[in-house]
């Protein structure tokens, strides 16, 4: 497991902050970026500034700004680094937790 020292409001936060950096690379105000994500410029304001917003519009968002390609790497199936690493990733995953 990797520890990191940012929390996920620090994270969401920095989301926000990028994504308003993308925004005004654009040239864009907040109502453009509305427009063409779906997503309301009170939401867009609220996301700027508190780094809050629903999974389902921040995804809107991302998409608009032409980034969403880099949402797919998230989470992904480390690769195997050995044979070993292989048979693990190839048995049966569980169904449910079990701890």
């Amino acid at each position: 497991m990797k520890f990191t020292l940012t929390t996920p409001e620090e994270t969401a936060m920095t989301l926000a902050r990028r994504s308003k950096t993308l925004r005004l690379a654009k040239k864009w105000k907040r109502s453009t970026l509305a427009a063409r994500s779906g997503v309301t410029d009170a939401s867009i304001r609220r996301f700027e500034q508190t780094g809050q917003v629903s999974m389902k519009h921040f995804l809107k968002i991302v998409f608009a700004l032409g980034r969403l390609d880099e949402m797919n790497a998230l989470l992904e199936t480390p690769k195997a680094a050995s044979i070993a690493d292989l048979e693990k990733m190839e048995a049966k995953l569980p169904q449910r937790g079990s701890i």
